[in-house]
């Protein structure tokens, strides 16, 4: 199976502008795969599957399986590998328990048209130098997405995953954690892709949590979390300025403004962006 996994890369050539690492490790494809298995029943959306390695793994699960991929030369090799269907981006998908390949970028897409609206959980082995926009989408689309696993770069992961108090805690810790509870798998090294990165990889799964309301208004939060951790070696008191050109005198006095964001946990940054709201 290995020997014509071989054979099949020289099929596909992996392109440096789209971020593309082909997996060739079939124990490895196939444990991410399974990383689905902790949201069952739902229908499954695999962004960039490539040549399928991960895929033929997701594809015996009894699920409906959509694959996004923004290459037309791994579509072309999708479509004779498996005989799928191929709908191009903007189509509406149709609504079949069988495979399809969705032909065009995930970051432009409505997510809703593809399973009629249902939920589903998104998984892939996420190119990396969009794996940070394709979580952003991940939360706006939150509501249609309540599970989601797959590969990236090892530092992004661990910034996810990280608590309040450590170096990699960050924006992308806060508001991915305000919505997901965030599990570091396992660790991926580098020579079982094609070509291979020069670092680490890692698995992650995120599973939405009991939020529906974080208390504050979510845009504002948003800003308030971006524009602290854009200096976060600054005290608060110094990077709100960006927001508030003058802190007003009972925000001044408040514990928050001598600490630094990565000191603040997500229930913080709420209050925070409350007092924020208040003096705009």
């Amino acid at each position: 199976m290995f020997t014509e996994l071989l054979q099949q890369m020289k099929q596909v050539r992996p392109k440096k502008n789209l971020g593309q690492h082909f997996l060739t490790d079939l124990t490895i494809a196939r444990r991410i795969a399974d990383t689905v298995d902790a949201c069952p029943e739902l229908p499954v959306l695999e962004v960039g599957p490539g040549m399928g390695v991960m895929t033929q793994f997701l594809a015996e699960k009894p699920r409906p399986l959509r694959v996004v991929e923004i290459d037309s030369e791994s579509v072309a090799f999708l479509r004779e590998k498996y005989g799928w269907n191929v709908t191009a981006e903007g189509e509406t998908v149709a609504p079949t328990a069988e495979p399809q390949i969705i032909a065009g970028d995930f970051l432009r897409m409505d997510l809703h048209r593809l399973f009629g609206g249902q939920q589903f959980v998104l998984t892939g082995n996420y190119p990396y130098d969009i794996s940070s926009q394709i979580f952003f989408k991940m939360l706006d689309n939150r509501d249609l997405i309540p599970c989601c696993t797959g590969m990236i770069q090892h530092e992004v992961a661990l910034r996810m995953a990280s608590q309040p108090g450590n170096k990699q805690y960050g924006i992308l810790s806060v508001l991915v954690q305000a919505w997901y509870d965030v599990e570091y798998l396992f660790t991926v090294e580098p020579g079982v892709f094609n070509p291979p990165p020069k670092v680490q990889s890692a698995v992650i799964r995120m599973t939405r949590n009991d939020v529906s309301d974080l208390g504050c208004d979510e845009q504002l939060f948003r800003r308030v979390v971006k524009a602290t951790f854009n200096q976060r070696r600054k005290m608060l008191r110094v990077s709100l300025r960006q927001l508030l050109p003058a802190i007003p005198a009972e925000m001044a006095d408040h514990p928050f403004m001598t600490q630094r964001p990565e000191q603040l946990s997500i229930p913080d940054f709420v209050s925070l962006t409350n007092m924020v709201g208040a003096a705009l």
